[in-house]
């Protein structure tokens, strides 16, 4: 009886601590895949890829390991563009950088900082309403930013000539850790965090959430030339 008994409380035990390794287990995958992910990973993409596991189960380890990612550390866990991704916390940037330091010529100018705030904020936008707010001709601009693909066409305005539309990608907001086009900052806020003078026409009139497209085009247009 008393074996019988061992059995069973030993029986027992391991079905009380199962729960527990399950959700470690789980906790140790979705950190993985999240911090190998090249891309924010987003909850549709985490639950298909982990559609073997109960949906609830894979909920709960999530809300742990944000949990876990709350203490202080190097690395933090934030959502990104409508996904979550493992980055290094912001006030450790300027020591990250120096191991990156030979990558300073990949700098975006201010000359395309400007550009791309004022595609940001007034997006979708053509090339010649771009230069009428710069007041200069941004045409080489915009290819370095289709190059860094940071902007992408977006379509062509309904005008004589129909030039190609510009908006901006989900680069961009990985770029600036944005979770969606809705948490752009201010435009003095963002001008200044990126040390330029933002343009008298862009400080006018800041975004709705009707101007800004927030869904991927079926299909974009080539990026190779601007009209």
């Amino acid at each position: 009886m008393a074996d019988e008994r061992t059995g069973q409380d030993g029986q027992d035990g391991q079905e009380e601590t199962l729960p527990k390794s399950v959700s470690a287990e789980l906790k140790a995958i979705l950190e993985a895949l999240i911090f190998a992910s090249p891309e924010p990973l987003t909850p549709k993409a985490i639950f298909k890829l982990l559609d073997s596991e109960p949906k609830e189960d894979v909920e709960a380890a999530l809300a742990e390991l944000k949990q876990d990612y709350e203490r202080p550390g190097g690395l933090q866990l934030v959502e990104v563009a409508g996904g979550l991704q493992i980055v290094t916390r912001s006030d450790l940037h300027d020591w990250v950088r120096r191991l990156f330091n030979e990558r300073t010529t990949q700098r975006l100018t201010v000359q395309a900082l400007e550009t791309l705030a004022v595609i940001a904020y007034k997006q979708p936008i053509t090339a010649a309403e771009i230069t009428e707010i710069r007041a200069v001709n941004t045409s080489g601009v915009l290819n370095t930013l289709l190059e860094r693909h940071l902007i992408k066409i977006v379509g062509r305005k309904q005008v004589v000539g129909r030039p190609f539309l510009y908006a901006t990608t989900k680069d961009f907001l990985i770029r600036f850790g944005l979770n969606d086009l809705t948490d752009l900052p201010k435009v003095e806020d963002m001008a200044e965090a990126l040390g330029f003078e933002p343009p008298a026409l862009l400080v006018e009139k800041t975004p709705t959430e009707e101007m800004l497209p927030l869904e991927e085009p079926e299909a974009d247009e080539p990026s190779g030339s601007i009209h």
